[in-house]
Formats: structure tokens, C-alpha cells, sequence
């Protein structure tokens, strides 16, 4: 998460602005348009009126400043670890309820994400089949969780979606004290990390290619033995409505 976060809330919450206030969703928007690139800003803390809660938001901005899309985290980090860590993002925050899958971008059909996502494979496979070629990933894994499975899981999620995994991720000691475990990298269809980065080879073909060889996306069974898992996480709120793919539109605010 970008911009604020405090494991104190009472301390963080008065210093949250709506997403019209935030200065660095302005700013962001500002370097983009300067620089001429498109940014995937994930995430920042905002209010939300209707809930009265916080939502974990992450934007995607294109080339001339505008927001292309935005997307709510769905699954919150509620977890006590080992190490006598524990959170409770619920607490603060309210869920998305939609997937998000943001077409012509210049890697191609960018599928969202936020940090505990990857640990719901449900929401890969729905945003693959909803076309994205390329998901995004950014994360503040703790180091804990980090060191145990955070590559594990990039790789699994490219393998079974068969999409590029492309992960910022957050490292070292924060002003509230949180340790996060870092390591950003991307990792590719068949699991192997990619030490650079060619939006070339994320193009349709290729995936298609990569499909044609993984007798995964083949096999009738395998899509029957995840239906049932899949109903249960819809029961639970996470994926509410059976992940609707959200259709964004070009906005200038």
C-alpha cells in the first residue's frame, strides 16, 4: 500500500482523504502524464461513505493522467502468525466485489490484484478467463509469510492461470515498525522467473502457445474438481456474485 497506512488506527484513520483529496493519487497522476507512462498505483488507503470503512484501492493510470480503472481488494488479511504478529484488515476495511480485467494497456489485458489475492487462485482463474494476459501483484507480504511462500505462490498462479505474474512488492522496516519481506519479480506461464521484462512476449500468441502445451486447461475433470471449492468461497463474501469482471472506463477523476 501506497501513500498511508498505520497499523494504529485510530492514529491513521482521521488522516484519510477520499480519493478525490488524495495527494498522491494527484501526484501519480501528474508524473504520469509528465513522463507519458502508464502506472499501475496499487494501492492506497481511502474512505469509503457508503460502508464508513476504509477500501484498499488500486488505480491504473494511462499515459495522459487519466484513470483507467480502479479495483477494491477482495480478500482481507485477517491472520495470526507464528511470530505473535496479528491482523485484522477487516477491522478497517471494506472487500471489493469485483474482479478487474483492464484491456489494451500497453502489456496487453492487465488482470488486478491486491497482496492477499494471491493466496485465492479462484480469482486468477476467473480473471484469465475473462482474458487477461498479464496479472498484477503488489504486496507487503510480511517477511514471515514472505520467505515461506511468496515465490511459491507467483509461480503457482502463473502456472495454473497461465498468465505472466508481474509483482512489486514492498521490503524492509516501516515507520510503524511492520517488516515486509520485498522481492519483486515476475514470473511467466510456465513458472520461471523472468530476470527482465519484454512486453512483446505477454502478446496473445504466446499465451495461446503456452495454453496449447499445458494439458491443464485440456482436462474437463480438473474444471469440475475446482467447482465446488469455488462455491464455498462465493458463500463466504470473498467472491461475491461469482467475481464479475468489472468493465472500466476512462475517467478523468
Amino acid at each position: 500500500m501506497s501513500g498511508l497506512v498505520d497499523r494504529d488506527r485510530t492514529r491513521m484513520h482521521p488522516k484519510v482523504r477520499g480519493e478525490a483529496d488524495d495527494p498522491v493519487l494527484a501526484r501519480v497522476r501528474e508524473a504520469a502524464a509528465k513522463a507519458g507512462l502508464w502506472i499501475h498505483l496499487g494501492s492506497l488507503a481511502l474512505g469509503d461513505e457508503g460502508s464508513g470503512k476504509l477500501v484498499n484501492r488500486g488505480f491504473v493510470i494511462d499515459s495522459e493522467g487519466a484513470i483507467r480503472a480502479r479495483y477494491d481488494k477482495i480478500h482481507l488479511f485477517d491472520v495470526d502468525l507464528p511470530t505473535g504478529e496479528s491482523w485484522r484488515e477487516s477491522a478497517s476495511y471494506q472487500p471489493g466485489g469485483s474482479a478487474v480485467v483492464v484491456r489494451d494497456t500497453p502489456v496487453g489485458a492487465l488482470g488486478l490484484s491486491i497482496c492477499y489475492d494471491l493466496r485465492f487462485p479462484a480469482l486468477f482463474e476467473r480473471l484469465s478467463e475473462a482474458g487477461a494476459e498479464v496479472i498484477s501483484v503488489p504486496a507487503a507480504f510480511t517477511v514471515p509469510t514472505g520467505q515461506a511462500h511468496w515465490h511459491l505462490l507467483l509461480r503457482a498462479r502463473a502456472v495454473e492461470a497461465g498468465i505472466f505474474t508481474v509483482a512489486a512488492a514492498q521490503g524492509g522496516r516501516h515507520e510503524d515498525g511492520r517488516d515486509t519481506y520485498g522481492h519483486s519479480l515476475v514470473v511467466g506461464p510456465w513458472g520461471k522467473s523472468c530476470s527482465t521484462w519484454n512486453s512483446a512476449t505477454a502478446n496473445s500468441a504466446s499465451r495461446r502457445s503456452t495454453w496449447a502445451g499445458s494439458p491443464r486447461f485440456d482436462h474437463g475433470c480438473l474444471r469440475s474438481a475446482i467447482a465446488d471449492p469455488f462455491r464455498r468461497l462465493t458463500r463466504t463474501g470473498r467472491l461475491r456474485n461469482a467475481l464479475p469482471v468489472g468493465r472500466p472506463r476512462s475517467s478523468a477523476g
